[in-house]
């Protein structure tokens, strides 16, 4: 800035100033400063761009509330997954198959798996399963599943299902069938 008088600074609104003409740029700046109003409305729609977030959610809610109503997905929660909407649309196609696991307190968990899934599958499904739920009723937060598949097994019409590679199918397992989450004895 020193020396050129045709040397000029842009400052903000684009004003180009030379140097014998600051005086008058910084009235012209504090001019700029008093339009409070154009920078809340640059505010305003900073938080407009953040309100469409909220309403798109509302309206996916909406949207998936809807959904639910279906007869193909009315056994779904409201707070559906994606994994829950494409599990009920396989069994639709017949892709997949419920087996029924009957727990010793006579509760039954309804598992979607695909037809020719094996017992891993079963095992994971499960705990998918019991996570979700978890989640929705604020129940335990953590569960060790290797000390729940340490000392309990699956059982189909009286027979273990220990083999974690083989498929339910050959089990004899087929859509609604009933599989028992059993505690195992001790081997002394």
């Amino acid at each position: 800035m020193m020396g050129e008088e045709t040397q000029s600074l842009h400052l903000d609104k684009g004003l180009s100033v030379k140097e014998e003409e600051l005086g008058q740029a910084e009235g012209k700046m504090s001019q700029v400063e008093d339009e409070q109003p154009e920078v809340e409305e640059e505010d305003e729609e900073e938080d407009e761009e953040a309100l469409p977030h909220s309403e798109f959610l509302d309206i996916f809610e909406e949207g998936l509330a809807r959904l639910v109503q279906d007869p193909l997905l009315c056994d779904l929660p409201i707070q559906v997954t994606l994994e829950e909407v494409n599990s009920q649309v396989a069994l639709e196609y017949g892709q997949a198959m419920t087996v029924r696991v009957c727990k010793a307190d006579g509760e039954v968990m309804p598992i979607v798996v695909v037809q020719n899934a094996m017992v891993l599958d079963l095992k994971k499904a499960i705990q998918r399963f019991m996570e979700l739920k978890q989640q929705r009723e604020g129940g335990v937060k953590h569960v060790s599943w290797r000390y729940v598949w340490r000392t309990f097994h699956l059982v189909f019409q009286g027979e273990k299902l220990d083999d974690d590679k083989m498929k339910l199918k050959d089990y004899g397992i087929r859509n609604r069938d009933e599989v028992t989450f059993m505690k195992r004895l001790r081997k002394k």
